[in-house]
């Protein structure tokens, strides 16, 4: 693993929300089902028990992955930067030269990566593709599906 992650602020922001909920709501909730489920007997035929102890291990799990996360975070701030090429946390409008139309994507790291929002990993053929050039500059990228290429007609850092 690298020691740094690549977050945008709004990412590193919901990974703390995220972490406080766990800690303080569904931690000592899962504790108080599991107590539940025990006083219910037998615990070598309890469904209930056996749900809320792996309940617990998913929770205490992605507690030390978002400890570990946002112990490396590495949150980039665009703010009082010219958007005069593409850098990570850049929101990127395309014209893509084949189809014709125009996209929008936004580079970020590879946990906030999410397509349907139009959101794209820096690490992703794309990403990578688009980061270091400027506004106007022709794009090749090589996909899956063959071989894009893009106009970069916008770049704003937001």
């Amino acid at each position: 693993m690298s020691n740094n992650i690549p977050l945008t602020k709004e990412s590193y922001e919901a990974l703390q929300e995220e972490l406080k909920r766990l800690i303080r709501e569904e931690r000592p909730k899962v504790i108080q089902d599991i107590a539940e489920a025990r006083s219910h007997g037998d615990l070598s035929e309890n469904a209930e028990y056996d749900a809320a102890k792996n309940r617990q291990a998913f929770i205490e799990g992605r507690i030390q992955e978002l400890n570990s996360k946002l112990a490396r975070a590495h949150v980039v701030d665009l703010t009082g930067l010219t958007p005069d090429k593409v850098v990570f946390g850049a929101t990127v409008t395309l014209y893509d030269t084949n189809s014709e139309e125009e996209i929008t994507y936004k580079i970020v790291g590879e946990d906030e990566a999410d397509i349907k929002q139009g959101k794209i990993s820096c690490t992703s053929p794309v990403g990578k593709a688009l980061i270091g050039h400027k506004l106007d500059d022709s794009v090749t990228v090589k996909v899956p599906s063959g071989t894009k290429e893009y106009e970069i007609i916008d770049i704003k850092y937001e």
